[in-house]
C-alpha cells in the first residue's frame, strides 16, 4: 500500500510498553541511493531535550492510524551511535523540493510530494509539481521510481517521459 508524504511527518511515536506517545517522528532519513527511508529524526515527548533521537524503520514494530508503534523508548537512538547510517545522515537529502530533470536537461519542475510503500519504507512515486506557465490544469506529473536515472545533490534525473514510446501513439486524435 503507497502513502503520501505527509502522512509520515509529524507522527506519534507509540510505545507498546507504556501504552503512550515517546516522541514524534518529524522529518525522514532518506537514502538517496535507493530511495528507502532508513528512519526518523524525532523529538522527545515531554522533554525539553533539543537534541533530536533517531528511530530506525527496523524498529517500527506497526504503523497504526494513531502513528508509529515501537516496543519501548530504548528503540530511540541518538544519531551520534549509528554508525551505519552516518554517511546517509550527514549528505541531509531531502527529496521534497528537488529539482527534477529529464536527461536531454529539461526541467519540469520540483518534487511537490512523493508516495512510499509502507511495508518496505520505500519511495515509489514522485509528484513533480509544474511551473503554473508550463501547466495550466495545476496537476502534477508523477514519475515512477524505475525512471530515475540518477539523483545527486541538486537534482534527480529522469529518463525521458516520451522515450520508448512508438511515434504512432505520440499523435493524437
Amino acid at each position: 500500500m503507497l502513502k503520501l508524504s505527509d502522512t509520515i511527518m509529524n507522527q506519534p511515536v507509540l510505545s507498546l510498553r507504556t501504552g503512550g506517545p515517546i516522541a514524534v517522528a518529524y522529518e525522514p532519513i532518506i537514502n538517496p541511493n535507493n530511495l528507502k527511508i532508513e528512519g526518523f529524526y524525532c523529538q522527545e515527548a515531554g522533554r525539553n531535550n533539543k537534541n533530536p533521537l533517531a528511530l530506525l524503520t527496523q524498529d517500527i514494530r506497526e504503523w497504526i492510524p494513531q502513528g508509529f508503534a515501537v516496543n519501548d523508548h530504548e528503540d530511540l537512538s541518538e544519531p551520534d551511535d549509528l554508525l551505519r547510517l552516518q554517511p546517509i545522515m550527514k549528505l541531509q537529502f531531502e527529496l521534497l523540493g528537488k529539482a527534477v530533470y529529464t536527461q536531454n536537461k529539461k526541467r519540469l519542475g520540483k518534487v511537490a510530494d512523493f508516495a512510499l510503500d509502507v511495508e518496505s519504507f520505500t519511495v515509489e512515486k514522485l509528484y513533480v509539481g509544474q511551473n503554473i506557465v508550463k501547466n495550466f490544469s495545476g496537476t502534477s506529473l508523477v514519475v515512477d521510481k524505475n525512471q530515475i536515472v540518477e539523483i545527486t545533490d541538486k537534482r534527480i534525473i529522469i529518463r525521458d517521459p516520451l522515450q520508448g514510446v512508438p511515434q504512432a501513439a505520440m499523435v493524437s486524435a
